[in-house]
């Protein structure tokens, strides 16, 4: 019986520590998906759009064109992409103005830098726009920026 009841007590706190472990792996990974996108958006965005994404970064007094606030995107959108309803993220849209260079001729001239060429530009050796291996690295940060953007909609 003592044997018995020790084994069960083992065996019982053998999946008390596996369940705990999955927990934590887990809060952790969702825990570092949103730290990627909001470490991004601190080392590319917050410093003209603001810490809540609102337009007012400590730049943003010195700019000639006011930097948009970010978390109204979906709320402002009154339909003005034919594919979304109005009070949609536009997520594409958000994707070409990060990215900037694809000309998209509706925007005029452009107060914002264009990531994608200063990110292509961070990348060793030489590249060009739009291939190769870079590119996906390129594209990968631009859409952390998008669903971080996209996840501070009001």
């Amino acid at each position: 019986m003592l044997k018995s009841h020790s084994t069960t007590r083992v065996l019982a706190l053998t999946g008390v520590v596996i369940v705990l472990t999955l927990f934590l792996a887990t809060s952790a990974a969702f825990a570092e998906d949103d730290a990627i996108g909001s470490d991004e958006y601190r080392t590319s965005c917050m410093s003209c759009h603001g810490v809540d994404g609102r337009g007012d970064g400590v730049v943003a007094a010195f700019l000639t064109v006011k930097p948009t606030d970010l978390t109204l995107l979906a709320k402002n959108n009154g339909g003005q992409y034919p594919e979304l309803k109005a009070g949609q993220y536009p997520f594409l849209h958000v994707f070409q103005i990060i990215d900037g260079r694809a000309v998209v001729p509706v925007h005029g001239d452009r107060a914002m830098p264009v990531w994608g060429d200063r990110y292509l530009a961070q990348q060793p050796g030489s590249v060009s726009s739009y291939g190769g291996d870079y590119e996906k690295v390129v594209r990968g940060r631009i859409l952390e920026l998008v669903y971080y953007i996209q996840s501070i909609q009001q």
